[in-house]
């Protein structure tokens, strides 16, 4: 049975941590803008500086993303990405980078594909877990009890309106790291991340010993570095994706990925 990649996830937020710095977590969707493209597009923001990089699985619904995503989504989607193609975005940029690479999904498309099947097949391509944001904690232990199996991290969001109990609750179930979203709404940058988060990231610590990332609104350095003064990753994934959605041609966008994991790279560095 082959193993994923959870406690690698672990050691490398571990490792920021000790380098007193957070760590940065890059999204990209597969297959977009193609899904040679899109493993590409991984491997330059790990070059770039990235420490984890979560894939995104493609819906055609995909309600808690802004345009940004939406717009490549529906690219790669149209492009006729599958499954297979997001376990294979996985595994070549895994293999090829040594990073953790977790999969962001929403809950329908790994039920209609059957959760242990999943779970085997993410873990046999080096994956590291899956960020399940609209999976309710009480309906999930059928699925983390394959991710357990399968040495896959099971990442839960949480969210500025979730109440102390809710908080203690989603992270008692949870493993890998805690996906703080830091406002409430879709994915997409945003001129200030705010004060919403920190207090959100200081609740939730107050309920597990799990690294509490922060995501949703983070474009570029200097609000990279406010989140790193409290978070212990920051993530990124609009800003990535509008890079390659305004860039003329691949070349471009895969240099302009990689110089921005460059600049947020320094600036999740605290001092």
């Amino acid at each position: 049975m082959s193993k994923g990649n959870i406690r690698l996830l672990s050691d490398t937020l571990a490792k920021a941590r000790a380098e007193d710095r957070a760590a940065l977590v890059a999204y990209l969707p597969a297959g977009f803008p193609t899904v040679d493209g899109g493993i590409e597009a991984v491997k330059a923001v790990i070059a770039g500086g990235a420490d984890v990089v979560e894939v995104g699985l493609p819906h055609s619904d995909p309600v808690l993303d802004g345009a940004v995503i939406q717009t490549a989504d529906d690219i790669a989607l149209r492009g006729g990405v599958r499954i297979a193609d997001v376990l294979r975005t996985v595994r070549e940029a895994h293999e090829a980078t040594g990073a953790p690479v977790l999969v962001m999904t929403y809950w329908n498309p790994i039920d209609r594909y059957g959760p242990e099947r999943f779970a085997a097949e993410l873990a046999e391509a080096g994956g590291a877990g899956c960020i399940l944001p609209d999976l309710p904690v009480q309906e999930s232990a059928p699925w983390r009890e394959h991710a357990d199996k399968h040495g896959l991290a099971t990442v839960f969001v949480v969210a500025p309106s979730s109440k102390d109990a809710r908080l203690a609750t989603i992270t008692a179930a949870g493993s890998g790291f805690v996906y703080a979203a830091s406002l409430m709404g879709v994915t997409g940058p945003r001129e200030s991340v705010g004060n919403e988060a920190q207090e959100l990231v200081r609740r939730t610590r107050a309920t597990t010993e799990l690294p509490v990332c922060v995501g949703l609104g983070v474009s570029n350095a200097v609000q990279a570095k406010e989140v790193a003064g409290f978070a212990d990753g920051v993530i990124v994934g609009s800003a990535f994706v509008k890079l390659l959605l305004d860039a003329p041609d691949l070349p471009a966008g895969l240099a302009a990925v990689r110089a921005l994991a460059g600049e947020l790279a320094e600036g999740v560095r605290r001092s």
